[in-house]
């Protein structure tokens, strides 16, 4: 993998492809697989006046496609119950939803932090970790956990590296 902050009329367009609709508020490419290809963007904390807590959307297909079968596979219930069940994975957890929201303010403009606050969502967004949850303690959508570990890791992230690792030495 390797990591990029430029984002070209090429990649632009490469992104709106892979989202199906126009990338608004792409603001970086942080992480793109051996071809160059996107696999993780970064987005705007505000979109069309809009607080946008998720900072970063995994868009690689062939990820999508797997997170999307741990997900149908009952995936997040199980981490949820083991998270639920060991105070230290919460606390993990909670480590993490702090670390982003430290990111997602040292990357955002000055322009959008002094909209935000005009807008009245500066403050709530504060409160809003991986993915936009606010729950710290929660998992809702293990695309935007991924995503985020891929650019920085994340403990939800390497449990489900650790799924993966022994799903493959299971087979």
């Amino acid at each position: 993998m390797t990591r990029s902050a430029a984002v070209t009329r090429e990649e632009h367009a490469r992104v709106s492809e892979l989202l199906g609709r126009e990338a608004r508020g792409l603001r970086a490419i942080p992480v793109k697989n051996a071809e160059g290809q996107p696999m993780v963007i970064r987005v705007a904390s505000l979109v069309d006046d809009k607080p946008f807590p998720t900072l970063f959307w995994l868009v690689d297909p062939g990820l999508n496609y797997r997170i999307d079968q741990l997900e149908a596979g009952g995936f997040i219930a199980e981490l949820q119950a083991r998270i639920d069940g060991e105070p230290g994975l919460r606390d993990a957890m909670a480590e993490d939803h702090a670390a982003h929201v430290a990111l997602r303010n040292s990357l955002m403009t000055e322009e959008d932090r002094a909209r935000l606050q005009c807008l009245g969502f500066f403050d709530s967004l504060q409160q809003r970790g991986i993915g936009g949850i606010e729950k710290p303690d929660r998992i809702r959508c293990l695309h935007t956990w991924y995503a985020a570990h891929l650019v920085a890791a994340n403990m939800i992230g390497q449990l489900v590296d650790q799924h993966w690792a022994e799903s493959l030495n299971a087979s």
